[in-house]
């Protein structure tokens, strides 16, 4: 079952996951890609748009595991 946002302070949680992950490791473990991914594919397309707005601000360096930014 994929993961769907419902809100922007999901969004801010998934960010909040992603910012620690990558505190400990530069990438990101694949299982995480995929439940981020399918949460941008499955949720609204303006929390997709937040999501990657927010990966631009606050770490510019994970956008290159989103097929959809660009």
């Amino acid at each position: 079952m994929a993961y769907k946002w419902k809100n922007r302070i999901e969004v801010d949680e998934a960010i909040v996951v992603m910012m620690n992950s990558l505190s400990k490791s530069p990438d990101l473990s694949p299982w995480l890609v995929r439940t981020i991914q399918a949460a941008i594919d499955d949720s609204d397309p303006s929390l997709g748009k937040y999501f990657l707005e927010q990966v631009r601000m606050h770490a510019p360096n994970a956008g290159r595991w989103f097929a959809s930014e660009g």
